[in-house]
């Protein structure tokens, strides 16, 4: 399995494209949102300057599209090209195929937070404590697992062409609702309690509560568990239906 997880991520980093939009995007988008922001202003509702609050957002949505977007349109199309049918050939076991595709999106997850948080800091002046700084890169990497897990799920229940679709407004519909682009105090209030509910919107309240040196809501970390639950077990369910029908 250490072999297939080497190669998968040989194959996303000589990915030009995958690496524009989960590292350099993710950054870019942060400069555009906050460049221009006072460090002093506050979020309405948080007790974060616009930089610090976006700083997180944006390292989780840098997180969120590698681990999602890689993850499945690479996974529908290696089950059409006959890749998937020729590793059951070997000797690795079903759960490998699985782990090796979760755990080189998590990898790949990394370069992501670390540049957003780069320009963060080296650009806004945002400022943390070191323990803050080393909780939050773990809290939003582990995160990310989650959104590995679904990019999972998806690239099984989907084929080569209508993964892309069905993977953009699974991502850019978590993006928003999450919060991730805009802060959710600036919803109407029937949209703020949904947001609520939402995996991205609890994955970037970890973070926040790490920036406010805070307990993270037990609400959010339940969301997390059941959305890794619930993706982990699709995913499986998936891969064995798959694997019954070749």
């Amino acid at each position: 399995m250490s072999s297939l997880i080497r190669l998968e991520l040989t194959r996303a980093l000589r990915n030009r494209k995958f690496l524009f939009f989960s590292v350099i995007y993710p950054a870019a988008l942060f400069l555009l949102i906050a460049g221009s922001a006072s460090n002093t202003d506050k979020v309405d509702g948080t007790g974060l300057t616009l930089p610090t609050y976006m700083m997180v957002s944006m390292a989780s949505f840098g997180a969120l599209t590698a681990a999602l977007t890689g993850n499945s349109e690479r996974i529908a199309k290696e089950r059409e090209n006959g890749w998937t049918r020729q590793l059951r050939l070997t000797t690795l076991p079903g759960r490998g195929y699985v782990l090796a595709k979760t755990a080189s999106a998590a990898v790949v997850s990394l370069p992501s937070i670390l540049v957003v948080f780069a320009v963060a800091a080296l650009v806004k002046d945002v400022r943390l404590d070191a323990w803050q700084w080393l909780l939050l890169t773990a809290a939003i990497w582990a995160g990310s697992l989650v959104f590995a897990a679904l990019g999972v799920a998806l690239g099984y229940v989907a084929t080569g062409d209508a993964v892309r679709p069905i993977t953009m407004i699974t991502y850019f519909g978590l993006s928003i609702l999450g919060g991730l682009w805009m802060p959710t105090t600036t919803f109407p209030g029937w949209l703020q309690d949904i947001a609520k509910w939402v995996p991205t919107h609890a994955y970037a309240a970890l973070g926040r509560a790490i920036e406010q040196s805070q307990v993270p809501h037990a609400s959010d970390v339940a969301v997390l568990v059941v959305s890794f639950a619930l993706f982990t077990g699709g995913a499986a369910w998936l891969y064995r239906k798959d694997t019954a029908k070749a």
